[in-house]
């Protein structure tokens, strides 16, 4: 097979889609891989390496669009390269189309096969490749928050750790999965106040166990959420319903009672925020205003650091790109139930329920496709 890897273009994204390492593997396994001109340069890897890992290197994306059978991305294709993608494409990345009607309307008007990495799901319930981007994000959910808390930034001029004599900052992580916990981890690093909600008992009690007396864990429900949120500098939105769209858990009239200069990270923006104010933003222009609340919602939050987080992504998204590679989709989705499930759109159809129900279109079982 022919794999292809473009350059990222959304906003301040310097993450690739596949490392040297990589590269090799799939060379090694009787692959041609094509790697456009400077793609690795924001995460700190050369053309040279590629070259000497057995790649190629293309002047152009169209030049890796028009000669790959397989694209490996970090980030789902923004407006300008919909036609540079074809018929019975594999396009690998991360897709969130729930919320993303036009990008899907592309795909399935181009009838690409669109393998998201978010979907691929383990029989335990995991997420084995949005795991460390979640591990990401929710680390910086802490650190940005803890930033625009500063009062040169906007914020209320809270520190979350306190100081001797004086409150801690309050912290409410919405979710206690992947994200969640790594926000937690910085935000007890730090001393603040930490407050977890989450709608499983069992995942409260794993936080409990793990966190003791340095977290609080509640039930989430509407009461406890307006109440928290009221009393929080820092809100991190965690929530995650795998392939579907976010509910809005925190209102506008919650974010209206907060104390003016607090903070909102709304990790949950790609899959279109768990909070009612929230709206994308990118990291140059990163944060909007709502009732006096700073907002912070970058859809690609972990391309801020880049080479830990490319390298921490193609460390899990690789076995999967061999499996595609090595025995074509059918055979690949055949044989794993679990990378069955990343298939969203096949040749013109929804393959993913959850998609499918976001966008009031029929769902279609991928096996009847490939």
């Amino acid at each position: 097979m022919i794999i292809g890897v473009p350059k990222e273009i959304k906003n301040h994204e310097y993450r690739v889609g596949l490392v040297p390492a990589g590269a090799h593997a799939l060379v090694a396994a009787g692959h041609t891989v094509f790697i456009e001109e400077g793609t690795g340069l924001g995460s700190g890897i050369t053309d040279d390496e590629y070259l000497a890992a057995g790649a190629d290197i293309l002047p152009s994306a169209k030049d890796v669009f028009d000669r790959a059978d397989m694209i490996i991305k970090v980030k789902e294709p923004l407006p300008q390269e919909y036609p540079l993608l074809r018929e019975n494409q594999i396009l690998y990345t991360y897709l969130h189309l729930a919320p993303a009607q036009q990008l899907t309307e592309a795909l399935l008007d181009r009838k690409i096969i669109g393998v998201a990495y978010e979907t691929i799901q383990l029989a335990d319930g995991s997420l084995p490749l949005l795991t460390p981007m979640s591990e990401v994000a929710g680390r910086m959910a802490t650190q940005v928050g803890a930033y625009y808390l500063g009062k040169s930034h906007g914020g209320r001029g809270v520190l979350l750790g306190g100081v001797p004599g004086v409150h801690r900052g309050r912290i409410t992580i919405i979710g206690g999965g992947v994200v969640g916990i790594n926000a937690a981890k910085i935000a007890v690093g730090l001393g603040a106040q930490v407050t977890i909600l989450d709608v499983n008992q069992g995942r409260l009690a794993y936080l409990d166990d793990i966190f003791g007396n340095g977290i609080t864990t509640l039930m989430s429900n509407k009461h406890t959420m307006a109440e928290v949120v009221a009393n929080s500098n820092l809100v991190v939105g965690a929530v995650l319903i795998p392939g579907a769209k976010a509910p809005h858990l925190v209102t506008r009239e919650m974010i209206a009672s907060m104390l003016p200069g607090s903070v909102i990270v709304d990790v949950a923006i790609d899959q279109g925020g768990c909070i009612e104010t929230s709206h994308a933003t990118t990291h140059d222009d990163p944060v909007f205003v709502v009732d006096d609340v700073i907002h912070y919602c970058v859809a690609n939050m972990p391309g801020e650091f880049a080479r830990t987080s490319t390298f921490a992504l193609t460390n899990v998204t690789l076995p999967y790109a061999l499996a595609l590679a090595n025995n074509g989709v059918k055979q690949a989705i055949e044989n794993d139930a679990c990378l069955r499930k990343g298939v969203n759109v096949c040749k013109g159809h929804i393959t993913c329920a959850p998609v499918a129900d976001a966008m009031n279109k029929p769902y279609t079982n991928v096996m009847t496709l490939v």
